[in-house]
Formats: C-alpha cells, sequence, structure tokens
C-alpha cells in the first residue's frame, strides 16, 4: 500500500495536466472562430455597396446622344431680280430672260423671222412656265446660276441653257412710228457683247440693225433713230 500511493498521485497529476490542456484548447479554438467571424462581417462589403458588384449603369449611350439629328436643307429660292441669257442647244437662236419679284420676262430670237415675248411666274423652286401669243411656251427651271428649259413655237421646240449674268447683258425693246410704219423691235446681248435681234415694220420681221447697250441708241438705214430700253417684267 505504501508504494501504490506514489502511483495514484503521479496518475492523477497526470488526468489533472490533461485535463487543463483539454480546457485551455477549447478555450483557444472558442476565441478564434469569434475572430474570424467578426472580420468576415466588416472585411467584405455586401453587394448592395460594392462599386464593382452593382447592377450597369442605364444611362444613355454617349455615342447615341451625341450624334445630331439629320435635318432636311430649305431649298434655295431664285434671286428676286436676275438676267439670264443664253442660247439655244442647237446654236440657232438666242434667249433672254429677266426675273423680278417673282415674276419673269423672256425673249426668244433667231434674228431672222421668229420671235417671240413670254412672261409668267417665278416659282419657289425656280421652276417657270411663261407663255406667249399664239400658244407659245417656255418651261424652264433655274439650276445654280443658269436657267435650263425648252420653248414651243409653232409646234417646234429648242432645249436652252441660259446662264446668269448683268448688265449691259439682256433683252432689250424699242416700239415707236417712223414716217408712219409702227416699228417694234427686239434685242438679246449676250454676256460676250454678241447680239441678235428683229425689228418689224408694221409686222413685217427682218434682221434687227445693232443696239448700242451703254445709250439704247438703234440707227436705222434711212437714218432715223430708236432708243431700246431693257424689259423687266
Amino acid at each position: 500500500m505504501k508504494r501504490s500511493g506514489p502511483l495514484f498521485t503521479l496518475l492523477a497529476g497526470l488526468v489533472l495536466a490533461l485535463f487543463m490542456l483539454s480546457v485551455n484548447a477549447t478555450s483557444g479554438t472558442g476565441s478564434s472562430s469569434y475572430s474570424d467571424s467578426s472580420s468576415d462581417t466588416s472585411g467584405t462589403a455586401g453587394p448592395s455597396v460594392s462599386p464593382t458588384a452593382g447592377p450597369p449603369s442605364k444611362g444613355p449611350s454617349p455615342s447615341r446622344t451625341a450624334a445630331p439629328t439629320p435635318s432636311s436643307t430649305p431649298a434655295k429660292k431664285p434671286p428676286s431680280d436676275a438676267r439670264y441669257t443664253g442660247r439655244t442647244d442647237d446654236d440657232s437662236a438666242s434667249i433672254a430672260i429677266t426675273l423680278r419679284d417673282g415674276e419673269a420676262v423672256a425673249y426668244f430670237c433667231d434674228g431672222r423671222a421668229t420671235e417671240s415675248w413670254l412672261k409668267g411666274d417665278v416659282e419657289d423652286d425656280g421652276s417657270m412656265r411663261l407663255t406667249g401669243k399664239n400658244g407659245a411656251k417656255l418651261d424652264g427651271r433655274i439650276v445654280g446660276d443658269k436657267v435650263r428649259g425648252t420653248v414651243e413655237i409653232r409646234e417646234r421646240t429648242w432645249a436652252f441653257t441660259a446662264p446668269k449674268t448683268r448688265k449691259p447683258a439682256g433683252v432689250y425693246r424699242a416700239t415707236s412710228e417712223v414716217r408712219g410704219e409702227r416699228l417694234d423691235g427686239g434685242w438679246v446681248v449676250q454676256a460676250d457683247g454678241s447680239q441678235v435681234g428683229i425689228l418689224n415694220r408694221d409686222g413685217e420681221p427682218a434682221a434687227a440693225p445693232r443696239l448700242d447697250p451703254d445709250t439704247g441708241a438703234v440707227a436705222l438705214a434711212d437714218g432715223d433713230r430708236l432708243t431700246a430700253r431693257p424689259v423687266v417684267p
């Protein structure tokens, strides 16, 4: 019995030491688990506040809002005052057109026997339909700085081009009574100074004498004189 005492004492001490180690191990594990849980809660941001985890922006695309809205360019209105002179496409006759305040007057002349005075309105799109005696008509349109169109006289049609010009080019007319004759003359003066005209004597057409565009003077073969003036609507 004396020998077993120390042995029991040793075993009791060993059991006590094991128990204390177990308690310490259990306490350390609990402390570490709480610390990890606290770290997860405060250190990891939730989806509702994370700038990268939130839904993408629904705002309008800059490329779409910055694109200009297409708009139709209004058609350019014809000039209120302008002169156009030119020739037919077959180079057989001349034509002059004068515009003023939405109206137009034109003179077609081949310098021999065929002529016509025409007039009418000019539309906002530059188109015009002018009419004259005996069913004569001119259908034209201002395209850029020229008028393109056709003239129809006595069932014959001529296409023409008349570029825009300025004084002294244009259309001139002189009417008078000389020595009992009724005189009526018309002239087309081109931009290069060339001209063509018809002078009617009591209704009989013939090539007109030359006109001085600067003064309007026309010298007749018999020594008489006429004064021609620019024609406007």
